[in-house]
């Protein structure tokens, strides 16, 4: 069509489909509007037990959100205290934090920092700006505690650390896209080297001794993981490596689009509560009260059945009564979209193939896009090692829900990013099922995935 045809407004010029689908989409629109408006006038009109169920709801997603950024739950007595992290810390530049996939949050920088940050009147290479940025509990998932001298005298680490990172909304030629800026919770924290910085601090002998390796062995484990990457169950089973020499550290998980799904990590454990409870007390260092008795079968967990780490019971629980409402924060975060054309035909063609001939909603159930029930498989159904599925009490994997594919992919795919993109993962499958898919059906396919 040449320009001068585009500039026209003769409706003849339209395809009936399009208009068609543009009347439906006008309407649903407007029919979605004024729903949504009642919805809201009368949710405001609740009274007696309809309205305590709301201001609870409301409560539960505020208070949860403030525990997924900003609590520690004590963790700093293990971090600051045990592994004097701390002392690295204070001698950390933004730079160097930067390096190591930390975030900082744009909202909490006072507007005259910010400019100052814009103008490149910052400077980066002194650990003075890490401090202060501190203080300002800008920097993601660590919080630090000053003494009244002012000095850094502890830090503990909080679940934004792994589970949030940065939009790109604030750019400056000082600092790279993507590492300042608002905060997306949920989403996994895949460039954040999380075994670099805990093999930074001046000691890591707690860890030695409860694996009972010497501490240069622990720090060559823990470098060896690399960004996005930790290893839930090294405390576990003392597994550091894989059978075949890689690192047996996985993907961090999204924190995402869990409403509705049982099993929480890619090898099932529990639900979202259940998980949360395990990492804020044996991951984290945070104190509380965790009880998991599949963890003293010694034969398969050696190292936690010896640390007693099935039943824990401190004096203090700082954790436990933070349950309910980060759990219900968590399972309030959407999943994120890719803006997309609804009616694009290449789209549709892929949801198509998704549902029949690439039998891929047999397990990833529309919408929820994994099995609604005991969403497990055995690591021959799905056509991989057992490595992984062994660290854990049910010895299967997870069906991973598939929205938000857009946030997931840095890092690859699967738990340990075995498959490098999306496409590596429909040749698996279409080799282990013998689908016999096309070049073009695989597009449309991936396309369609994307889309979630």
């Amino acid at each position: 069509m040449r320009r001068s045809d585009r500039s026209t407004n003769s409706i003849v010029n339209i395809p009936s489909a399009v208009l068609r689908y543009a009347v439906a989409a006008a309407v649903v629109i407007t029919v979605v509007a004024a729903l949504s408006g009642d919805s809201t006038e009368a949710d405001k009109n609740l009274k007696g037990h309809d309205a305590a169920i709301r201001d609870y709801a409301a409560r539960l997603v505020q208070d949860g959100r403030q525990i997924f950024r900003h609590d520690t739950f004590g963790s700093e007595a293990f971090w600051g205290g045990r592994l004097r992290l701390h002392e690295t810390v204070a001698g950390l530049s933004p730079r160097a934090a930067l390096s190591l996939g930390l975030k900082v949050d744009a909202e909490a920088l006072p507007e005259k920092l910010v400019e100052s940050v814009r103008m490149g009147a910052v400077n980066l290479d002194d650990p003075a700006t890490t401090l202060a940025l501190l203080k300002l509990n800008a920097v993601i998932g660590v919080k630090g505690f000053f003494s009244n001298d002012g000095k850094l005298s502890s830090v503990g680490i909080e679940c934004a650390l792994c589970h949030s990172t940065v939009d790109r909304s604030f750019s400056t030629a000082a600092i790279p896209t993507g590492n300042i800026g608002m905060r997306l919770d949920g989403w996994p924290a895949r460039d954040l080297n999380v075994g670099a910085i805990m093999a930074s601090a001046p000691t890591v002998k707690p860890f030695a001794d409860l694996l009972g390796v010497d501490e240069p062995t622990v720090r060559r484990v823990l470098l060896s993981w690399g960004p996005g990457k930790f290893d839930a169950e090294l405390i576990l089973d003392g597994k550091a490596f894989r059978p075949d020499g890689k690192p047996a550290a996985t993907l961090l998980p999204a924190a995402f689009g869990l409403a509705g799904i049982s099993q929480h990590t890619y090898t099932g454990w529990g639900g979202v509560s259940h998980w949360n409870a395990f990492v804020a007390n044996l991951e984290m260092g945070g104190s509380g009260t965790f009880w998991d008795p599949r963890l003293n079968v010694a034969s398969q967990f050696p190292i936690a059945a010896r640390a007693g780490f099935g039943n824990v019971r401190p004096q203090k629980d700082l954790i436990t009564a933070k349950l309910p409402a980060l759990q219900a924060y968590q399972l309030a975060i959407p999943a994120p979209t890719l803006e997309r054309n609804p009616f694009a035909r290449s789209t549709k063609r892929g949801e198509e193939l998704f549902n029949g001939k690439a039998r891929c909603a047999t397990c990833h159930v529309p919408p929820i896009y994994t099995e609604p029930g005991w969403n497990m498989h055995t690591p021959s159904e799905v056509g991989i090692d057992d490595f992984q599925a062994n660290r854990s009490p049910d010895r299967k994997y997870r069906t991973t829900p598939l929205k938000g594919m857009i946030a997931k992919q840095k890092g690859g795919f699967y738990h340990d990013g075995r498959f490098p993109t999306l496409a590596d993962v429909v040749n698996h499958y279409d080799s282990f099922f013998g689908l016999q898919l096309t070049d073009e059906q695989k597009r449309e396919l991936i396309e369609f995935v994307q889309s979630l």
